[in-house]
């Protein structure tokens, strides 16, 4: 591949190149627009030449555009920085190395392109600019949205792909429209700050055009090279790993935005270029690092990770590191190798037992030009063994429940379905990678019911298509936001037929937001007792609360639920226990009697506990000895007879001990009177 990494002289541009000026800087003026600029930096009209090739890899500065083929090389690796003046037609659109002005009083688009580093440089020249002559007002194109539906490259199997430096023009793509050319995919550079050509027409028009006439894509990130690679420092990823990780992550990220934008959706293979470089054991760490972090982005956001590399460098650092599990790698191999070969396996350098499931592409030739339809074009040649991951599921959703959840999805038809793959994080925050997080199921069903999830938490799940081949498909998300329930008392405890009022308020746990006109439900049990049961359900009120009053029979715990729903995890509150004092009557009869005569103590306890134990206590100084013990008759009544051996008041009392199912309970006490 030929690299171009400086400027040229100036007197090997196309014609339109003005003679740079014998000054340090230069005004250059377009459509009522001046901007200040270096006196080197060559001017290009492209009305007057309009083939001339929009080069970012040297500086210079472009005026207007063209729908001519441009006559770029194949391929350019490398940033310089220099403007690009034309017509407002569509929306400024920032990228990593393009600082795009839309200036509306002059009707003009000014792209500042820089290299890595170089966005304040790009931004100062873009400041000298002002408006000479306002012409009619042109109000900024707003942007519009491209709905990402074409997967790139879908299914091309044996056969023939051509890349380009600059997207060819619609009549390029037309002349070269298989049969024509023996080609049926294109290779376009979409995104990368070391990328060489502007791409003016690459548009989501261009790409919903091109696609519903048949051709397929393969797509280039030009970015970050080798530490030990032949450019300058700025356009080199760094020598330590886990930083260059870090850049190959954002990067991919970048790569995804501008896919996106231009209509490529997930499924879609995104390539890292990386240019051929002499590899030492740092430099090869530092670059696979760089392309695990990338092929990791991408799968997590569902876009298949690629590398474009040399076979002599890359392609042999990737190999033997094919089975290390320090690193990520890339799912699909685009190697070059230009032995003109026409086949992706036959190479020296990568084993063919690697990328073997229709994974890879052998670049074997190098920029040369052939001419399709009348229309010469300077590209690479590629043999393609590639398809794409299936299809994701569909209606992917969870429907909580108490401590479960029932999961449910579809298989898109036709897929050959290996397995569906679904795991789970704590949180809001699915696993990114089918590897990643906690199993939930692996199946060929299309429901299951996950069990043991935590009470009060979120949940996040992430389902994926596995083809019998083995592709992954991207994942689809569904999250089952936690619930929490309070519960309180009214009092903690009442007596045999009273009454308690239980409260709660739900809550979602993500926000923090009542629950309101949810079915609130309140469950019980007996105090020795395991087994629960329903015994109210309320709506909440607008603040997410409810109660219910209850009349206990026996000790009883209590605790209020939210049964849960699609996307709301259920969930239970803590426990309340009310204990249950059974009612006991104390009767004295006579209340005063003559030293020596003897009263009776009695009652009856409800409920009636009949045969077990009450015991008659005697006030004596600050403490209630037991005096005397009986059963209780099969109607739960006592009686005790009592002769007290001194004049004077005394004090009785009955108390009845706690069982499983009741607290302690003590009667009213009496007093007796002996004269």
């Amino acid at each position: 591949m030929r690299l171009w990494k400086v400027a040229l002289p100036v007197a090997v541009l196309a014609t339109g190149v003005l003679p740079a000026q014998a000054v340090s800087e230069q005004t250059v003026s377009y459509r009522g627009y001046q901007v200040t600029v270096p006196a080197d930096w060559p001017v290009v009209d492209l009305a007057k030449d309009p083939t001339a090739c929009v080069r970012y890899d040297r500086p210079a500065v472009y005026l207007g555009t063209s729908t001519a083929q441009a006559d770029c090389p194949a391929h350019l690796v490398g940033r310089s920085r220099g403007l690009v003046l034309e017509p407002l037609t569509k929306a400024p659109r920032s990228t990593d190395g393009e600082l795009q002005r839309g200036i509306e009083d002059a009707g003009v688009l000014a792209t500042a392109y820089y290299a890595p580093g170089g966005a304040t440089a790009a931004r100062q020249v873009l400041d000298t600019g002002r408006v000479t002559t306002k012409t009619s007002r042109l109000a900024q194109p707003k942007a519009t949205a491209a709905t990402p539906t074409v997967v790139a490259t879908g299914s091309l199997l044996g056969g023939f792909a051509f890349d380009t430096c600059a997207a060819p023009s619609q009549s390029a793509m037309d002349a070269w429209l298989y049969p024509n050319s023996g080609y049926k995919a294109v290779g376009i550079y979409i995104s990368g700050n070391v990328r060489g050509c502007a791409q003016p027409n690459l548009t989501p028009s261009w790409v919903s055009t091109n696609a519903a006439k048949g051709w397929q894509f393969l797509l280039i990130d030009v970015g970050l090279q080798a530490p030990c690679g032949p450019y300058s420092a700025e356009k080199k990823m760094s020598a330590d790993p886990a930083t260059a990780r870090a850049q190959g992550r954002t990067a991919a990220a970048n790569a995804v935005s501008s896919a996106q934008a231009l209509g490529f959706a997930q499924r879609s293979a995104i390539y890292s270029d990386i240019e051929a470089y002499t590899s030492t054991a740092s430099c090869k760490a530092a670059v696979l690092s760089y392309l695990s972090g990338w092929t990791l982005e991408l799968n997590t956001r569902g876009y298949v990770g690629g590398a474009y590399v040399g076979a002599a460098s890359g392609g042999v650092d990737l190999s033997s590191a094919y089975n290390d599990t320090a690193y990520t790698r890339p799912d699909n191999l685009w190697f070059a190798r230009w032995n003109m070969v026409t086949n992706t396996t036959d190479d020296r350098y990568i084993p063919a037992a690697y990328w073997t499931n229709r994974q890879r592409v052998h670049q074997y030739q190098g920029d040369h030009d052939e001419t399709h339809g009348g229309v010469k074009i300077n590209i690479d040649s590629n043999a393609v063994n590639l398809t794409a991951p299936p299809a994701p599921v569909t209606g992917f959703d969870a429907v909580g429940q108490y401590s479960t959840a029932t999961l449910r999805w579809t298989v898109p038809t036709g897929t050959q379905l290996g397995q569906v793959i679904v795991r789970r994080n704590t949180g809001t925050t699915p696993p990114p990678l089918p590897n990643v997080g906690t199993s939930v199921y692996a199946g060929t069903g299309s429901s299951f019911t996950a069990t043991g999830l935590a009470n009060a938490t979120s949940y996040a799940f992430r389902a994926w298509v596995k083809d019998s081949s083995g592709k992954i498909g991207p994942g689809v998300d569904t999250v089952l936001v936690g619930t929490g329930s309070t519960i309180a008392a009214s009092v903690p405890s009442v007596s045999y037929g009273g009454a308690v009022t239980l409260y709660t308020r739900a809550t979602r746990k993500d926000n923090g937001a009542s629950l309101t006109g949810v079915p609130l439900s309140l469950y019980a049990r007996a105090k020795n007792s395991s087994t629960w049961r329903e015994v109210a359900r309320v709506t909440s009120d607008g603040t997410g609360q409810a109660s219910s009053v209850q009349k206990p029979t026996v000790s009883t715990v209590y605790a209020w639920g939210y049964n849960g729903s699609t996307d709301l995890l259920g969930s239970r509150s803590g426990n309340a226990t009310i204990e249950v004092r059974p009612t006991i009557t104390a009767n004295l009869a006579p209340a005063a009697i003559k030293l020596g005569a003897t009263t009776t103590f009695y009652g009856y306890l409800r409920p009636q506990h009949p045969g077990t134990t009450v015991y008659l206590q005697r006030l004596t100084g600050p403490n209630w000895p037991t005096v005397a013990t009986s059963k209780l008759n099969s109607t739960g009544n006592y009686g005790f007879s009592i002769k007290p051996t001194a004049r004077g008041n005394h004090y009785y009392r009955v108390v009845w001990l706690a069982d499983a199912d009741h607290a302690t309970t003590v009667s009213a006490t009496k007093s007796v009177a002996v004269s």
